[in-house]
């Protein structure tokens, strides 16, 4: 079937928080442009940063949607395609192939031909699962419905859990499980946690302070296989120096970093990396490709993915802007603040923080680490302060 929208139309695809927040940008502006939201899920808004802390607050899916997807789009007057996927993007002539999510087979599907004026890709990111971490027996919670999941079978007794990368997220997930109540194993190829982001003076710190509260850390561990034994548990096997061993967990979490899907990049003809997600133009958010934007996580400025919250009004303001032709300053990116979320720690970074380069120590004492990480020209790049819990 074909469904064909009023001229001047806007589609956007990914019901996340880039998605509702550039329908926020463009309601703001215009109350009544055309607007068409296209998600494979139900489209509810909620705020995902809060997965990483919900189990130990005993909050469920329904404390943390904000509104439902046919709620949502009431309110803001748009047309929401719910449980369907874009199959392909034809730029040529303006057109996305649509599928309904809920109904793979193709003899029993029905298929969409749905043109547009403007186009917005906000389809965020996904998990990736190495060889090593079979996705059926792992878990990840980047999103609600996945998260919701994990934790009805988290219920009851404590329960046994392995967690893979130590990055924020995993960072995060380890401390909100440990105060939930369970058995924690956090673990990384990495010496400490944080360590691809800040150098080991800052890092030690991290990892002394989430073993104090009881979380087992294993630094420089590879995992080899996730196996499910004869008793329903899983065996995960790793490779730590030159032993290999394993230990048995009740569940395994996968916080192993990102990746932007392919296929609709590839169909609209888009410069695109899979790493670091879509390219855009800084000041427009424009991808380059005519008409077509891109947003959050699935995109990148100058080679860098802008994978946090704090940026996204900007970010949607200026695409929402740009679509109805008004006149704008044009983006302009600012790293945000980089704030760990953990009780037993605080760390808090600024600006592009790596772990290589020149770092230099500005206040170091028990309490507290203040580094800086300059750049050829002796310029601050990044920042990062940690310091110690206050205890009440």
């Amino acid at each position: 079937m074909s469904t064909d929208l009023p001229a001047n139309s806007i589609v956007i695809i990914g019901a996340g928080l880039a998605g509702w927040h550039v329908i926020d940008a463009i309601r703001a502006k215009d109350k009544d442009v055309p607007i068409t939201l296209i998600t494979s899920d139900n489209g509810d808004r909620y705020h995902k940063p809060m997965l990483t802390v919900a189990i130990s607050q005993n909050k469920r899916v329904a404390d943390l949607v904000r509104a439902s997807g046919e709620e949502a789009a009431k309110a803001a007057n748009i047309t929401l395609l719910a449980n369907t996927s874009v199959t392909d993007i034809e730029p040529e002539n303006k057109q996305l192939q649509l599928v309904s999510s809920l109904r793979s087979d193709p003899v029993y599907t029905n298929y969409a031909t749905l043109s547009y004026d403007k186009l917005v890709l906000a389809m965020g990111a996904r998990p990736i699962f190495p060889k090593s971490l079979p996705e059926e027996l792992v878990w990840h919670v980047n999103h609600i419905e996945r998260f919701g999941e994990l934790q009805e079978q988290l219920q009851g007794e404590a329960q046994r859990v392995a967690i893979v990368g130590a990055g924020m997220v995993g960072t995060e997930i380890a401390e909100d499980l440990l105060k939930a109540g369970h058995r924690v194993t956090l673990m990384d190829i990495n010496p400490a946690p944080l360590a691809q982001m800040l150098p080991e003076q800052a890092t030690s710190r991290i990892a002394d302070a989430i073993k104090s509260q009881g979380i087992e850390f294993l630094g420089g561990a590879q995992v080899l296989d996730v196996v499910k034994n004869d008793e329903g548990t899983l065996e995960v096997s790793y490779q730590l120096g030159d032993e290999e061993k394993s230990f048995i967990a009740d569940h395994v979490i996968a916080s192993t970093g990102l990746t932007v899907d392919k296929l609709l990049p590839t169909a609209a003809n888009i410069d695109f990396d899979t790493r670091t997600g879509i390219k855009v133009d800084a000041p427009t958010l424009r991808t380059t490709t005519r008409d077509i934007y891109a947003i959050g996580d699935c995109m990148s400025i100058n080679g860098v993915p802008c994978r946090y919250v704090a940026p996204l009004r900007a970010q949607a303001a200026t695409i929402a802007d740009d679509i109805l032709g008004l006149e704008h300053s044009g983006y302009e990116h600012k790293p945000p603040m980089i704030r760990l979320k953990n009780k037993a720690i605080s760390v808090m970074a600024t600006g592009i923080p790596t772990a290589s380069g020149n770092w230099q120590v500005k206040t170091e004492t028990d309490d507290e680490l203040v580094m800086e990480l300059l750049d050829n020209d002796g310029k601050i790049q990044a920042n990062v302060t940690i310091k110690a819990p206050v205890l009440a």
